[in-house]
């Protein structure tokens, strides 16, 4: 992948020197980062947006929740860490993370644009073990995540290792497809998408919102899909086998890939991200069209 071609992003807090502690969901099986903690935003981007993205009302973006009960599951607060200095990674790894947030940056800054609205970047933290978040405390074994409530992603670095040494998905482009997946986490939320999942959730059944959860990480890895197509139109990042890195990330971190090096069988019910097939077709969807519209999982008949 050609990093280098991104500019780099500043919107990075690096805490890789601080130290914390707790737990939260991330990237693949390990939790979920809408519903519970730090939900119920006081930023939400201007309806207008959605209903020109999907060219239908935004209300009905997510019409699978009408005429369900309410389980009425209040939300948590959680006290917010104050936040952290913007500054420039000074490592390699860093500096790599930097420009693909740049890249993503500009991407979703011109798509917003296109549809009348501004794109509100997110700030990107680096950190190393554990970390205090808006969602609770973030910990590195959880994988890498996005909090709404403070609208960062979060990243331990040391998770790229376990992508490539325990899940057989190496590559900088695997490690560019992460991100791009958590920042796709953060349009959703500008979007509307992140608080009408979590009325669902007040509402639906455990296994209804299962299925609700993996739509949204489907349609996030649709997402980074689209950034890829565009990032690659604007930057030409990609080269020779970065595809099929991606596709490879996305097939390792599917429930089912997870659930069987686990515990050796499959419990779909259960499923939260969707399988590997699943991701890999979503992610390639964004990728071939470059058009958002292609990304509306939660009309799709079949995933």
């Amino acid at each position: 992948m050609k990093w280098e071609n991104n500019r780099q992003s500043d919107q990075i807090e690096d805490r890789r020197s601080q130290a914390g502690g707790g737990g939260l969901g991330g990237l693949g099986g390990g939790g979920r980062r809408v519903g519970g903690r730090g939900i119920g935003l006081g930023t939400v981007v201007i309806a207008l947006v959605a209903g020109w993205i999907f060219g239908i009302n935004p209300m009905t973006l997510l019409g699978v929740l009408g005429g369900v009960g309410d389980m009425g599951a209040p939300t948590e607060q959680v006290q917010t860490a104050p936040p952290g200095p913007a500054q420039a990674p000074t490592d390699d790894m860093g500096r790599f993370v930097a420009a693909v947030l740049g890249g993503t940056e500009d991407v979703w800054g011109q798509v917003f644009q296109q549809g009348g609205a501004q794109y509100q970047k997110p700030r990107l933290v680096l950190f190393r073990g554990a970390t205090p978040t808006a969602c609770g405390t973030g910990q590195a074994a959880m994988g890498p995540f996005y909090c709404p409530g403070d609208q960062k992603v979060y990243i331990d670095l040391s998770f790229y290792d376990t992508l490539r040494r325990q899940l057989g998905a190496p590559g900088d482009f695997a490690q560019a497809y992460v991100i791009a997946h958590e920042v796709g986490h953060h349009v959703q939320n500008l979007m509307g998408i992140t608080d009408q999942m979590e009325q669902a959730r007040r509402r639906v059944s455990e296994r209804e919102y299962n299925a609700l959860s993996v739509r949204l990480e489907l349609q996030a890895d649709c997402f980074a899909g689209i950034w890829a197509h565009h990032n690659h139109k604007s930057q030409a990042i990609l080269e020779p086998g970065d595809v099929e890195e991606a596709l490879n990330a996305a097939a390792a971190i599917g429930d089912d890939a997870l659930q069987r090096k686990s515990q050796g069988h499959v419990v779909p019910d259960s499923f939260t991200h969707g399988t590997s097939a699943q991701r890999q077709r979503w992610f390639n969807a964004g990728l071939q069209s470059g058009n958002i519209q292609s990304c509306d999982t939660f009309k799709a008949a079949t995933l």
